[in-house]
């Protein structure tokens, strides 16, 4: 597969030739957000520890050379702080973070020092620096109070957070708050500040040990039965495309005023998910891996194992009636997408890159047709 990135007035062209700190850039996630603002224009300085996973999509991406990437940890604001005075960013994406459930049970201060401390650093180095920028904090889907209820989470709902990665991540978002409310919430605040809460986000280039679609693919690769720990848990999958095209708009929106008529009241915080179709149990997400690369699965579940829940959905109507934001990417195509990523990297590790590219595109494409407001 061959592709180039297309010229794009995507965003209506806000990020071309602006300076973009984004926290978080070895992540899967932040490679990905990385890629498509480097499409756009803009002027990337990424900060993140070394990639945590081999391969990881940051190398496919062969990020380190087309981006200003500062390796250093967000746990030391000294560091932060330099990051931020030097590259003067005009938009800051942080999403630096320990993003796994069950390893936050083996390292919770690690976890809780990350995600609740790094992002403290983050807004202080901000306040400290005080110039224009616009700041969108990525969280989690699970930094609500989860009463496994079937009715989805709204931002109003209370944080919360029964193992230690989900309630580290309720913290940063009362973190963000208060930093919202106590420091930049005047009307002439050169900071605008608002936070981003995605449900559970797949793709090709997730690496990472003890989530599901790369525990699929990982075993699909050697021949081996799917081992599938949870197969009841309903989750919000979406395309990682999705999430990226909100937080992407919401800093469109927070930088220009004249974007959106709700953007000088846009509220502190934003969920973004997929349509109501997209919530299915993972036994449903590995069958549908399966019908794009063969294979088969069993059942491993532990009834000694750490708690994780059973239901999460995210209502997205705030991001709908201020920002005019839907997804773009049913279920289905969500996973022909990620499956087709995969098969494509593993065959040649070159295509990894080409296949970001293409999806990227593809996803802009579709964005455009169905008419979503930061595509047209």
């Amino acid at each position: 597969m061959k592709s180039e990135i297309k010229p794009s007035a995507a965003f209506c062209g806000v990020y071309r030739k602006k300076r973009v700190l984004l926290t978080g850039h070895t992540g899967f996630k932040g490679s990905w957000l990385a890629e498509w603002l480097i499409s756009l224009g803009a002027d990337v300085t990424g900060f993140a520890l070394p990639p945590s996973t081999q391969p990881s999509l940051f190398t496919q991406l062969g990020l380190d050379s087309r981006l200003r990437h500062i390796e250093g940890d967000v746990r030391d604001l000294s560091a932060v702080r330099k990051v931020v005075d030097d590259t003067k960013p005009e938009f800051i994406f942080h999403l630096a973070a320990q993003p796994l459930v069950r390893l936050s049970y083996d390292q919770p201060v690690e976890t809780y020092a990350t995600n609740v401390m790094g992002t403290v650093n983050v807004l202080e180095a901000v306040r400290l620096v005080h110039r224009p920028c616009s700041v969108v904090a990525i969280t989690t889907d699970k930094c609500y109070e989860n009463k496994e209820w079937v009715h989805s989470y709204r931002e109003e709902d209370p944080m919360g957070g029964y193992d230690p990665y989900s309630s580290s991540k309720g913290a940063a978002e009362l973190v963000i708050a208060s930093y919202r409310k106590s420091y930049f919430s005047a009307a002439d605040s050169p900071i605008k500040l608002a936070s981003a809460r995605a449900g559970n986000v797949i793709g090709g280039g997730d690496w990472a040990l003890d989530r599901i679609v790369p525990d699929c693919i990982r075993a699909l690769q050697r021949g081996e039965t799917i081992p599938v720990r949870n197969k009841i848990a309903t989750r919000p999958w979406q395309h990682v495309l999705e999430p990226l095209s909100g937080y992407l708009w919401l800093g469109a929106c927070l930088h220009n005023s004249e974007l959106t008529a709700f953007s000088s009241q846009l509220p502190g915080a934003f969920n973004f998910g997929p349509a109501l179709a997209s919530n299915r149990t993972v036994a449903e997400l590995v069958q549908e891996i399966l019908k794009h690369w063969p294979g088969d699965w069993t059942d491993k579940s532990d009834p000694k194992a750490v708690h994780e829940a059973k239901l999460l959905n995210l209502a997205t109507d705030k991001a709908h009636h201020f920002l005019e934001w839907s997804p773009a990417w049913s279920f289905g195509t969500t996973i022909e997408k990620t499956v087709d990523w995969y098969h494509n990297a593993i065959v040649a590790e070159a295509e990894a890159a080409n296949c970001t590219r293409q999806h990227i595109n593809e996803y802009s494409e579709d964005a455009f047709k169905m008419g979503i407001r930061w595509a047209k």
